[in-house]
């Protein structure tokens, strides 16, 4: 293999990291406002929601039970499907 090759294949390498890194770091902001909204919104509209729902309250059951598993199973979505696997061995 001669320097070019191995140049492009470090781009294409570098290019992949950083999307992937991308990716990690909006599901890690998309996460963030979910749990901002869902732990403030209930609060705000106030009387009109039932105060317990499986004998939680809404805001922790959205933003402390339902969120974190949405999350992770996003996050195994997104390393199935997405993410690619790469070798980062020297030729």
């Amino acid at each position: 293999m001669n320097i070019n090759n191995i140049s492009n294949l470090n781009t294409n390498i570098n290019k992949l990291a950083n999307r992937e890194a991308l990716m990690a770091i909006l599901l890690a902001i998309l996460y963030a406002l979910w749990w901002a909204f869902s732990a403030y919104f209930p609060t705000a509209i106030g009387s009109s929601l039932p105060t317990l729902y499986f004998g939680l309250p809404l805001w922790f059951l959205l933003s402390c039970i339902i969120g974190p598993l949405l999350f992770m199973l996003l996050g195994v979505v997104m390393v199935l499907f997405f993410f690619k696997d790469i070798s980062i061995e020297t030729p």
